[in-house]
């Protein structure tokens, strides 16, 4: 049983990035979650989303959403992407963490330059995955045409599934060398090792392993300095003219990383409802009648609606802003990174109370609820969702003190 109705997502109006092909690639996905939530725990025992379930999404576009049209993608608003991995996420969060930090590189690479580009998509590979792990360890020595790069990342989520690789490393500022700025390195598979040793408590099968490179040559054009917003920054921008590539990587990024806990809280409430409402205890009385059972449903109801509301309506600003040229305020972007950081914390508190209403029997592995908890939970680990941090940095500027934050 599906709780929630298209109303609650869009408002009973729509919305206009609504296209036919947005609505398309969402029933796509719908049609994908009942075949997800059957291979989740599979899928969790052998510590990766299946190559099967990747090649489905693949084949029904959904990593395309936010590529250009130029090379094959439908290039959408974003909140169609964010829809979409909410989507999957009812089936298993996992896979939508892997389709969030996977599909959201085919709008990252459209900045690079344009030869970087022909690598990766040329020759009708437009349909190639890159991974990642932007942690700024790379180490890069400066050599003619390029870089030695080498290093060692953590937390590569679905990089088994990928030909290529965005990794993060220090630069100096073209414009004040004697100052670093985080930048994307491009590499192919052949340049660098998975290292397998993703053995955690949730979000299991995204498989999020180390990354290893050793002295290898990245050319000039396989760089992207990572928050320089202008032109010269974003030299992708020339060919890629649509106004999704003028976002600011920060604000694409962000929702990457948290909206998979709203979709895995819809999918764990949905599997609720349907215990609940059947199941009568060893007491004689149904979960539906315990007061818990009720109070437990509604808040996590609430909860969903809430930030579902709130995602879209600061994306409507991002767009706004990207289509205007507008720069949005510090206040601004720090109250909208705080609100995205602290997705995760209150599905985490709404999901945990579902699994206590479930009561004993809701203990078991076999209850999706209880994956759905722990999964909710390891996202909270991702540096992107840690709400305690980015409240203090909000807080902060609203009393008066400097903002210290260079990735807002």
């Amino acid at each position: 049983m599906g709780v929630f109705t298209e109303n609650f997502v869009t408002g009973a109006g729509g919305e206009d990035y609504m296209t036919p092909e947005a609505v398309q690639l969402i029933e796509a996905a719908e049609a994908l979650v009942p075949i997800l939530a059957e291979r989740a725990r599979a899928a969790e025992e052998a510590g990766m989303v299946s190559p099967e379930t990747v090649r489905e999404i693949g084949e029904a576009g959904l990593f395309r959403v936010l590529q250009p049209k130029r090379w094959g993608g439908f290039e959408l608003d974003p909140r169609v992407f964010y829809r979409v991995q909410m989507t999957l996420a009812k089936g298993c969060m996992s896979t939508a963490w892997i389709y969030g930090v996977i599909g959201v590189h085919n709008w990252q690479l459209p900045l690079f330059p344009e030869q970087a580009q022909q690598d990766v998509w040329a020759d009708g590979k437009g349909g190639t995955l890159i991974a990642s792990t932007y942690m700024p360890v790379g180490k890069a020595e400066k050599v003619e045409s390029g870089y030695r790069f080498s290093g060692r990342w953590g937390f590569s989520s679905g990089s088994d599934h990928c030909e290529w690789i965005f990794l993060g490393g220090l630069l100096p500022k073209r414009d004040n060398p004697e100052q670093l700025e985080h930048t994307t390195f491009l590499l192919p598979r052949s340049d660098f090792r998975i290292e397998k040793n993703w053995d955690v408590h949730g979000l299991r099968a995204t498989g999020s392993h180390d990354i290893v490179v050793e002295d290898v040559f990245v050319p000039e054009h396989r760089t992207q300095r990572t928050n320089n917003h202008s032109d010269a920054g974003c030299p992708g921008r020339e060919l890629n003219t649509g106004w999704v590539y003028r976002i600011p990587f920060t604000q694409v990024f962000q929702r990457a990383v948290s909206s998979a806990c709203l979709g895995a809280l819809e999918g764990a409430i949905n599997v609720f409802c349907d215990h609940a409402s059947a199941h009568v205890g060893k007491h004689g009385s149904k979960t539906a009648e315990d007061p818990n059972a009720q109070m437990a449903v509604a808040e996590a109801l609430v909860a969903v609606d809430q930030q579902r509301l709130v995602l879209f309506r600061n994306f409507a600003r991002i767009v706004e802003c990207a289509k205007t040229g507008a720069e949005m305020p510090v206040e601004e972007r720090l109250l909208q990174r705080a609100q995205s950081s602290l997705v995760p914390k209150v599905c985490a508190e709404r999901v945990d109370d579902l699994l206590r209403a479930s009561a004993a029997s809701g203990l078991y592995r076999s209850n999706p609820i209880e994956r759905t908890s722990r999964d909710i939970r390891q996202s909270r680990g991702h540096i992107a969702n840690n709400a305690d941090a980015y409240a203090r940095a909000h807080g902060a500027v609203m009393l008066g003190m400097p903002n210290m934050d260079p990735y807002i």
